[in-house]
């Protein structure tokens, strides 16, 4: 069942628009009315998000989150086009797995920056209208590894930790405004990622998750929506864990 969700008049950026996640998540706003923006580092994946949001409002723009000097022009030329942002969906996200003692330093700092200071830069970005306007949604997408953690990922689960006070703290700041902040925490996502994972290996992921299946990229989509819309405007600072149990049996 879907979520009856009415997002006409609303912007919506999306970070990582161009697979998984991202991509239902501006499928589904498009369709409940948002302008939809989502973001890619490429070109083929911003002409992806074009075709996908042909026949909505909404387009593909070309975005590196780990390049903050090119923030101003990107957030200048929406602007122009489209207005200003109302919800921001920061999905955006890397990994670069390795036990610690083999793990380069780069790779944390890479992660660090995609997946933690990147949503500090772009949610600093957009707040000076929200405020101004008195409404905005920040979305921010974490996973079960930033409360459970996860070995061989010790640069992801601490940046996915970081996301949930990132949040927690903003919320507190920016509550009076009539803005939110939440963090949506999903474990295993059946997407293209998962896909490339041994039959072996999501055999045994399977008998950690109660409910023995992966979770859809629709399912999160559709919490993004409802945390959108104005049925969860009394809703700020928390972690919704979407992982079939796999938290609650760990």
């Amino acid at each position: 069942m879907s979520v009856s969700v009415d997002l006409n008049d609303k912007v919506m950026l999306i970070t990582g628009a161009s697979r998984g996640i991202g991509s239902a998540i501006a499928e589904k706003a498009a369709q409940s009315g948002a302008t939809v923006i989502g973001t890619s580092t490429t070109a083929h994946g911003v002409d992806y998000i074009d075709s996908l949001l042909a026949k909505y409002d909404g387009f593909g723009k070309r975005l590196d989150v780990t390049q903050p000097e090119t923030f101003e022009t990107f957030f200048s030329e929406i602007n122009e086009q489209v207005g200003h942002i109302d919800i921001l969906v920061n999905n955006a996200g890397l990994t670069r797995d390795n036990v610690i003692f083999r793990m380069k330093d780069q790779d944390w700092v890479d992660v660090l920056e995609t997946n933690l200071s990147a949503i500090y830069r772009l949610s600093k970005s957009v707040l000076r209208p929200m405020i101004k306007n008195r409404f905005g949604r920040i979305i921010n997408m974490g996973s079960a590894a930033g409360s459970m953690g996860n070995p061989g990922q010790v640069n992801y689960s601490a940046s996915k930790a970081g996301i949930i006070g990132f949040s927690k703290a903003l919320a507190l700041e920016v509550a009076h405004k009539n803005i939110t902040v939440n963090t949506i925490a999903p474990g295993f996502v059946a997407t293209d990622m998962t896909a490339k994972l041994t039959e072996n290996y999501m055999a045994h992921v399977l008998t950690k998750i109660p409910m023995q299946r992966l979770g859809s990229t629709d399912e999160i989509a559709q919490m993004v929506l409802f945390l959108a819309s104005d049925a969860a405007a009394y809703i700020t600072g928390e972690t919704i864990h979407i992982n079939g149990g796999l938290y609650m049996a760990s």
